[in-house]
């Protein structure tokens, strides 16, 4: 599992914007996860604190102070006092696992138990790309304790994240799944917002359920997880932009001092102005919209790239703003980025210079800089989409150079 300090401290960032509300069913595994996270970075005080934590979250989660579910807490509290030095009290807790395990003995020999196939699983979901892995230890724990409908949410939603960016939605079967979970987990509005979102894709009119949730959600503590942002993807798609963003504006006037919603605010924004601009449009609107991400950026230190690029491409459609753009490029392409960081900068790098610097041939090159780093994403694929595309245009000098590269291509 990847645990470079930057991985970690994005993951963290993640983490904090889920948030830590009482009843968030999810509490228990974000603190444990908060704990790895902090012994990672050097910090074992506030690891063992969030064990701690996360033992007390599961304990008012299941109503009661044993069971299969303290099997992951003790173990994890036994692995950082071993790497502590503490072998003694590593040894203590081992005990207190043989003990649960010995009392609540697994139905089967060869498969794990309900919580860790769950918390395999939560922590896949932050740390890897296997999204088959995820539904699979979703799925396993979800077959084995059928009432933990989280788990059942989470596994239907693993499977519906393969079509984030499908014009079509997920097959029929998926669907069902979906419709099913949502009747299980009825107070789960992100879960909600994404129904909404795929039934919007199925040439369904979701605008007057699709306002009747964002309601809801504005109800709700601000988390991640309560459906905000998928909301305003809704909203976007299948109500109207403009009401997208006065709704990331009127959860921002409740909550003025939550980044979440100034990155949802942000978001908003940037659809507007590089998705839907015209030469129309306010610079007041790009005015705003800068400040915005100028903020966010700061709130972000740890997990702003695409922020920036964001930022960029609003000044390139600013009055006088692209030199700035051109500054903001440059400035980020001589980061020392990881590879999949790099591979959504060339990518973004290449549109910037087809749209708003009309150099084909370097856009070009960049979309071959993305397509060949050998991560498989939305970006790399993406790349390779606009590369076949461009191949066969008849004002392409590039064409042989692009379909040389492309027979070559290795797969990650």
């Amino acid at each position: 599992m990847e645990t470079n300090k930057n991985k970690l401290l994005r993951i963290n960032d993640m983490l904090v914007d889920i948030g830590t509300e009482e009843g968030n069913s999810w509490l228990g595994h974000i603190y444990n996860l908060q704990g790895f996270i902090q012994y990672k970075l050097g910090s074992t005080e506030d690891a063992q604190s969030f064990f701690n934590k996360a033992a007390e979250a599961f304990r008012q989660m299941r109503k009661a102070d044993d069971g299969t579910w303290l099997v992951v807490n003790y173990g994890n509290l036994a692995w950082l006092h071993h790497h502590l030095g503490d072998q003694a009290e590593s040894e203590a807790y081992l005990s207190k696992v043989d003990v649960l395990m010995k009392k609540y003995p697994s139905p089967s020999q060869d498969e794990l138990r309900a919580e860790t196939y769950a918390e395999k699983a939560w922590t896949l979901m932050k740390f890897s790309t296997d999204r088959e892995l995820v539904a699979d230890y979703f799925q396993r724990a979800t077959k084995m304790q059928p009432e933990m409908v989280e788990w059942n949410t989470s596994y239907v939603l693993g499977l519906v994240s393969a079509f984030k960016h499908s014009d079509d939605g997920p097959a029929a079967d998926i669907f069902e799944k979906m419709r099913v979970a949502q009747e299980q987990d009825p107070e789960n509005f992100y879960l909600a917002a994404c129904y909404l979102e795929q039934r919007g894709k199925k040439r369904e009119d979701v605008k007057d359920e699709a306002r009747e949730l964002a309601v809801k959600v504005l109800r709700n503590p601000v988390s991640s997880y309560n459906g905000i942002k998928a909301i305003l993807r809704v909203y976007r798609n299948y109500v109207s932009l403009d009401e997208a963003i006065a709704l990331s504006e009127e959860a921002l006037e409740l909550h003025p001092d939550e980044r979440y919603l100034k990155r949802c605010a942000a978001l908003c924004l940037k659809w507007k102005i590089v998705f839907f601009w015209d030469s129309h449009k306010k610079q007041s609107t790009i005015d705003r919209a800068v400040r915005l991400h100028k903020e966010v950026i700061s709130l972000y230190p740890h997990s702003s790239l695409v922020k920036k690029i964001d930022l960029a491409n609003i000044h390139a459609k600013s009055n006088n703003g692209m030199d700035k753009a051109d500054l903001m490029y440059q400035d980020l392409l001589i980061l020392d980025l990881e590879p999949a960081e790099k591979q959504v900068l060339y990518n973004q790098y290449a549109k910037y210079l087809k749209f708003d610097r009309n150099d084909c041939n370097q856009s070009v090159r960049y979309h071959m800089k993305a397509a060949v780093i050998p991560v498989q994403s939305f970006y790399r694929a993406n790349s390779i989409d606009l590369l076949e595309k461009i191949k066969n245009k008849h004002w392409n000098r590039m064409g042989s150079d692009i379909e040389e590269f492309l027979e070559n291509l290795q797969e990650p």
